[in-house]
């Protein structure tokens, strides 16, 4: 099955039959091995949290997991082994658009900020990513963002630099939208609690919202996903069957419409349930046990 045959498919009328449920499958492993255009990449074994050292063994087994399937991750900080994944992801043959985590603790912002200036200047780095949703949780002030952003570009400037927030961040917060080079925007219909059936067209009123308040900026979609279990949000349904149907939209329109998007996330992540309830754990498209979930 080819993907130029499927890729004008409607998919919200599939029911969940057997039937059905291979068709959708075959087709999500059609996709797979199409290559998408990236994926968040985050290697905690079971039992860590961030904060835990990362070791190159765990992230070079993660990456030869994702590495056929994929040409571009996404990572979300610079130390504690995070400064690793740029690096070995490189080999494999991967385009990085590397994440400093920034917070509302000072001192690890510097050591977050400065790892990212290394990975740039070494050549490790395609586009770089200076905080994520730390105006959606209320760590930072904008200037105090803003001035990471500047500093950054004063030591890099020749590579594309954004910050990571919900869409809708950056028509509320302009100075910060003028700041980027390119839009870095979180579109997720699951947490705005919608229903599957209306969820692809969510997500482009997401993008497009935010391609007009960017002023002509691209804008790369850097998290999008659905959770394969867990606890519903309103209409939104977390299911096996929703995030494989959502997987193959979402897919199916990055590569019609040449949308840059990194599908959230590689591998389910069981310490995240704390932070978001039981759908944290399970936004995978590989299991906690590093198994795909869906056929390819």
């Amino acid at each position: 099955m080819s993907y130029r045959k499927e890729k004008h498919l409607s998919l919200a009328g599939f029911s969940q039959s057997k039937h059905n449920q291979e068709t959708l499958q075959e087709i999500s492993g059609t996709l797979l091995k199409s290559k998408m255009h990236g994926i968040c990449f985050s290697p905690y074994d079971q039992g860590q949290n961030p904060g835990d050292e990362l070791s190159e063994a765990q992230i070079r087994r993660k990456l030869e997991c994702i590495a056929p399937y994929t040409q571009w991750i996404r990572t979300f900080s610079c130390t504690e082994g995070n400064e690793q994944i740029p690096v070995l992801a490189k080999s494999y043959g991967l385009k990085t658009l590397v994440g400093a985590w920034l917070s509302d603790d000072l001192e690890q912002n510097e050591k977050e900020l400065e790892g990212l200036i290394k990975l740039c200047r070494e050549g490790h780095v395609d586009i770089a990513a200076v905080g994520n949703e730390v105006m959606y949780r209320k760590e930072l002030s904008e200037q105090q963002l803003i001035d990471y952003i500047l500093r950054f570009k004063e030591a890099v400037p020749n590579i594309e630099v954004g910050y990571v927030d919900a869409y809708y961040e950056f028509s509320s917060r302009p100075k910060i939208t003028e700041a980027c080079d390119v839009i870095l925007a979180n579109c997720y219909p699951y947490w705005e609690a919608c229903h599957i059936d209306y969820s692809l067209v969510y997500m482009k009123q997401m993008y497009h919202h935010a391609k007009d308040v960017g002023g002509g900026k691209k804008v790369i979609i850097t998290e999008t996903g659905w959770p394969s279990q867990g606890t519903s949000l309103g209409g939104a349904q977390p299911s096996y069957e929703n995030a494989l149907q959502y997987y193959i939209n979402a897919q199916l329109w990055s590569k019609e419409d040449n949308i840059e998007m990194f599908y959230f996330s590689a591998f389910d992540e069981p310490w995240k349930v704390g932070a978001e309830g039981d759908v944290g754990a399970y936004w995978g498209l590989w299991d906690k046990d590093e198994k795909l979930k869906f056929n390819a």
